[in-house]
């Protein structure tokens, strides 16, 4: 009888796996949510409120001398790096005079620094603000301006990027601090030194006393779809939920996580710093992603869970075959924006790495743990939807009733996520009118209030999600959105140039869209690829540029002045297609050069590198 019930049960095991067969992926799966969700309740309903800082406090206590961080050829333990925090905080009560609720802007490189920066912040009540370090003048001073910080701490290096809105920033009273030993410039002051002389002594937790789940714990910025960067308010609940996203993918506290992505942007700080601290785990801190030195780096740290973006992947593939290539222990990689053709690239070549793909971190909804290239899943805690949208009036379709309309099975939407009491919206720090946008009411029922992604998502016959594109004024390029309107701004403000309109637009063997800026010229002005280069060069980050220059004599606009990217876009920058006159940046000359047929295929070639 016994028998007979083993073999009832392998077959019925058996009949369930060709019926379902994802079951077991999705079993552990969901199990690995019921854990993190119960664990978020529990210190939920602790008093105090528990946070990721008291997390870490725990991993100080119980594993001092484990390896928390370790950046070159430096090993910080978790105790190190508590001492460390201790100090930093203590050097900012006595000279920054702050207190629990006050904002503190760090414009600081991948470094040890910049999560010390950050847990001593934590410890004192103070959020951060995480600026990217790549924005200059007008964007420098509208991202510090709009997280209301009254601090800023700066790296040595970026002294002089900072110099340049120093005038405006001393205008609004804001102290600000370079980390070094010795500054001479007025309206500065150095911190290193002061940290240098500060005691190591724990800092009493009465002064954080007030941080509730709803607290502000980092301000990270995002393009967004229209203007300049808007910093996202991340509260102490929304850290604690991407923290918990690498335990939902099976990361554990024996793993280590290699993290070159920026420290500024929420993959880098909150999945893998935030995800080393909940997990108990060690990070490797790379101060810039290195194709040539990445799996070097993960064989001498013995890396074992590697962050990417589409780019990386791509950039890794590319790298000189070595006989090394499967000569790791990394066993995971955690990101988003890879291709098919780069997915499998990527695990034939460098072995069988389980690849987990997500979607909005910050919202928490879609991972790829099935193992098939380019989908992703969707987590039933966080209720979306595939809702029709009209690409011309930029905005969902509805029904006669005023609701939105599910689109079909196969068929392209936009996704929208309900915001509910668990899936929370915070918003966009001082910019209620750009949080309002983000937002879409009634959707399917009078009252309701879903999040607008801004992106277009399919779906198969197993209910797989696979992303399409982006809609409204942005664009991916290096793995960063990229503000169409910002650029354009940018570029409007030289000299020569009278309109200009910026698009995206898809070259061949890159991954997103690169920017493109179709200009008018001034009265009696010329082109001058010289000064454009400097101008553009002075005022945008690389990722930001536009590669391709286009010349009209007049931008074509909708009857509301609005102007037309769609034909511009499906035309690119293809000489052979278009007779107006083409540039292309060219590093080599410091200079926008003629695009020429010949340079046009030397792109497609991969000789010409953008």
């Amino acid at each position: 009888m016994m028998f007979w019930f083993i073999v009832s049960a392998i077959i019925l095991l058996f009949a369930l796996r060709l019926r379902y067969p994802y079951l077991i992926a999705e079993a552990k799966y969901m199990r690995r949510i019921a854990i993190a969700m119960y664990r978020t309740t529990k210190y939920l309903k602790s008093k105090p409120f528990y946070t990721l800082l008291d997390r870490f406090l725990d991993s100080v206590r119980k594993n001092p001398h484990k390896a928390f961080i370790r950046f070159q050829d430096e090993t910080y333990s978790y105790a190190q790096t508590d001492k460390q925090s201790n100090k930093i905080a203590r050097s900012l009560l006595k000279h920054a005079d702050l207190h629990e609720g006050d904002t503190v802007a760090l414009l600081l490189g991948n470094e040890p620094m910049f999560l010390w920066m950050w847990l001593a912040l934590a410890k004192i009540g103070c959020s951060a603000a995480l600026l990217n370090h790549n924005i200059r003048s007008k964007s420098f001073l509208h991202c510090f301006t709009c997280c209301g910080a009254t601090v800023l701490i700066a790296g040595a290096e970026l002294q002089d990027a900072v110099e340049e809105v120093l005038p405006a920033l001393r205008e609004q009273g804001i102290s600000v601090y370079i980390l070094t030993d010795h500054v001479t410039t007025e309206g500065l002051e150095s911190l290193t030194d002061k940290i240098a002389q500060a005691s190591d002594e724990p800092i009493p937790a009465d002064l954080r006393a007030n941080i509730t789940l709803s607290s502000p714990a980092v301000y990270i910025y995002t393009s967004g779809t229209t203007g300049l960067p808007k910093a996202a308010v991340i509260a102490q609940l929304r850290l604690w939920a991407m923290a918990n996203f690498p335990s939902i993918c099976g990361v554990t506290s024996d793993d280590v996580v290699y993290v070159c992505l920026p420290l500024y942007h929420s993959a880098g700080f909150a999945i893998g710093f935030g995800g080393a601290i909940e997990r108990g785990a060690t990070v490797v801190v790379k101060s810039k992603f290195s194709s040539s030195q990445f799996w070097d780096d993960c064989r001498k740290y013995n890396v074992t869970v590697i962050q990417y973006i589409g780019e990386t992947m791509r950039y890794l593939c590319n790298t000189p075959k070595r006989v090394s290539d499967q000569v790791h222990n990394v066993r995971m990689a955690i990101g988003n924006g890879i291709r098919p053709e780069v997915w499998r690239t990527f695990i034939r070549r460098f072995g069988n790495v389980d690849i987990k793909e997500f979607y909005g971190a910050t919202e928490g909804t879609l991972v790829n743990y099935f193992h098939k290239v380019d989908t992703l899943k969707f987590s039933k805690i966080y209720p979306y939807a595939l809702v029709k949208f009209d690409q011309e009036q930029e905005e969902p379709v509805r029904n006669a009733e005023g609701f939105c309309i599910e689109v079909a099975q196969g068929e392209t939407g936009l996704l929208v996520s309900k915001i509910t009491q668990k899936a929370r919206f915070a918003g966009y720090a001082r910019d209620p009118k750009q949080t309002e946008k983000k937002k879409l009411y009634n959707v399917f029922e009078k009252g309701d209030v879903y999040f607008n992604s801004g992106d277009l998502f399919r779906t198969d016959h197993e209910n797989f999600i696979y992303f399409q594109d982006r809609v409204g004024d942005t664009f991916r390029w290096k793995g960063e959105n990229v503000s169409t309107n910002e650029v354009s701004d940018i570029l409007t403000m030289a000299a020569s140039i009278e309109e200009a309109n910026v698009y995206g637009v898809t070259v061949q063997g890159y991954e997103g869209r690169t920017g493109m800026a179709t200009i008018t010229l001034k009265k009696d002005h010329q082109f001058e690829p010289d000064a454009i280069f400097s101008h553009m060069t002075t005022y945008l980050p690389s990722y930001a540029r536009p590669r391709f220059i286009r010349i009209q004599d007049c931008l074509a606009v909708t009857c509301t002045f609005k102007q037309l990217k769609g034909k511009l876009v499906e035309e690119g920058f293809n000489p052979a297609v278009i007779t107006d006159p083409l540039f292309v940046l060219d590093e080599t000359v410091k200079s926008y050069s003629p695009l020429t047929r010949d340079t046009y295929q030397s792109i497609l070639d991969g000789h010409f590198r953008l």
